[in-house]
C-alpha cells in the first residue's frame, strides 16, 4: 500500500473533510453491515473463533485497524466478526470478472491496485475515515509471516491525514503450517483475534515534531512497525500459540 506523493496533506478530524460527501467515493456502509451480518454466523459455524480485547474496540468514530497478514482468510474473518463493520483495502484481483463490481459494492470493501499508488483507493479510504467508519489495513502490503518486519507508509499517512486512532489486531491460526498457500484452516480449527489498545496520533507522533511531511510519515511508520510487532508477540503469549 503506497502513499501518493501528489496527494495533498489535509489534516482533518474524523468525520470531516471536503471529500466526505462526494458521490461514489465512500464505500457502501450498508454493504459492510451486510458482510458483518453474513460473516458472524458463517465464520462461527466454520471455525472456533475467539476474540480477545473486544473492550478495546471503540463503539463509534473513525478507526484504523492494522492487521498482520498471513492468510487470505484474515480480511473476511475480521470483516465478519469484528465488533463493528469494517471496510478493508483489498487487492483488486479479488474483484475481477462479472461479479467483481457486485461484490465490491455489495460488501463495502475497497479494491486497491498494488502495482502503483492507487489514488481512488486512497481517496475512498480517507472518505471512510472522515465519515466515522472503520478502515481495515494490512500494513505489510501482502501475505507474510505476520512479524511486521516491514510496513508501508500508507497506514501512517491515513492516521496523519485524518487523526483517526490505530487499533492493532493480531490474527492467529488462519495460516496452517504444511498446507498450500491460500488453503483454509481445517474445519472447526481454533482461530484467535487479539485487539490491542488504540494508539492516538499524538502518541505515534512523539519525537517527530518539526519534521517535514515525508520524514514525519516515515518516523510514524517505524513507530507503528515496532508497536505492531510487539502486539503480535503479546498476542502469541496471551493465546499460547506461535502462528
Amino acid at each position: 500500500m503506497k502513499v501518493l506523493r501528489e496527494l495533498p496533506h489535509r489534516p482533518a478530524r474524523p468525520g470531516t473533510g471536503p471529500d466526505r460527501n462526494r458521490p461514489g467515493l465512500t464505500p457502501s456502509a450498508r454493504g459492510a453491515r451486510r458482510a458483518h451480518r453474513i460473516g458472524v454466523p458463517l465464520m462461527h459455524s466454520l471455525w472456533h473463533v475467539a476474540q480477545h480485547g473486544t473492550t478495546n474496540f471503540p463503539t463509534d468514530g473513525a478507526l484504523i485497524l492494522a492487521v498482520n497478514h498471513t492468510s487470505f482468510l484474515d480480511g473476511p474473518l475480521i470483516a465478519g466478526v469484528a465488533p463493528r463493520p469494517v471496510h478493508f483495502l483489498v487487492k483488486k484481483e479479488l474483484f475481477v470478472g462479472p461479479l467483481g463490481p457486485i461484490l465490491e459494492r455489495g460488501f463495502g470493501q475497497i479494491p486497491v491496485d498494488r502495482s502503483h499508488p492507487d489514488r481512488a483507493a486512497i481517496q475512498s479510504s480517507l472518505a471512510t475515515l472522515r465519515t466515522g467508519g472503520v478502515l481495515g489495513v494490512f500494513p505489510e502490503g501482502t501475505r507474510t509471516t505476520g512479524e511486521f518486519e516491514a510496513v508501508h507508509n500508507g497506514l501512517a499517512y491515513f492516521a496523519l491525514a485524518t487523526g483517526a486512532p490505530v487499533l492493532p489486531v493480531a490474527c492467529l491460526g488462519t495460516a496452517s503450517r504444511g498446507r498450500t498457500v491460500g488453503a483454509l484452516p481445517t474445519p472447526r480449527a481454533h482461530l484467535d483475534l487479539v485487539y490491542g489498545t488504540p494508539w492516538s496520533l499524538a502518541e505515534l507522533s512523539q519525537g517527530s515534531e518539526g519534521l517535514g511531511r515525508r520524514q514525519k510519515i516515515a518516523a510514524i511508520s517505524e513507530e507503528l512497525r515496532l508497536r505492531l510487532a510487539a502486539h503480535v508477540q503479546y498476542a502469541r503469549q496471551l493465546t499460547g500459540r506461535d502462528n
